[in-house]
């Protein structure tokens, strides 16, 4: 991750509005903050969620509440609980996410 020209900001996240992405399954609630190059992200997966697509931007992830599963497109999974953490390059393994009880995250890319 490259941070250029981003000044010094603080961010009150229940400020920012929430946009609704669905998934095969679910729904996901994204509050975004964008600056630069950098996109910060508060999500919230609902319960039953599943992504409707293979996702390849690199990110870092980290489990604010609940828990929720990361598939690789390979086959691998990862349960990541609060407290974790993953990170994946841009373009390098194609990757998506599932939640049986609902997760929150923290998400940089």
């Amino acid at each position: 991750m490259d941070l250029k020209n981003i000044p010094f900001c603080t961010i009150a996240w229940d400020t920012v509005p929430s946009e609704v992405h669905n998934g095969i399954n679910g729904k996901a609630y994204w509050r975004v903050f964008k600056q630069g190059n950098v996109r910060v992200r508060i999500v919230e997966y609902s319960p039953g969620y599943l992504a409707d697509h293979w996702c390849e931007k690199g990110h870092a992830v980290f489990v604010l509440e609940g828990e929720f599963t990361s598939e690789l497109k390979d086959g691998r999974t990862f349960r990541l609980t609060k407290g974790m953490t993953y990170v994946v390059a841009d373009n390098a393994e194609p990757h998506r996410s599932s939640t049986s009880n609902g997760v929150k995250l923290l998400i940089v890319d």
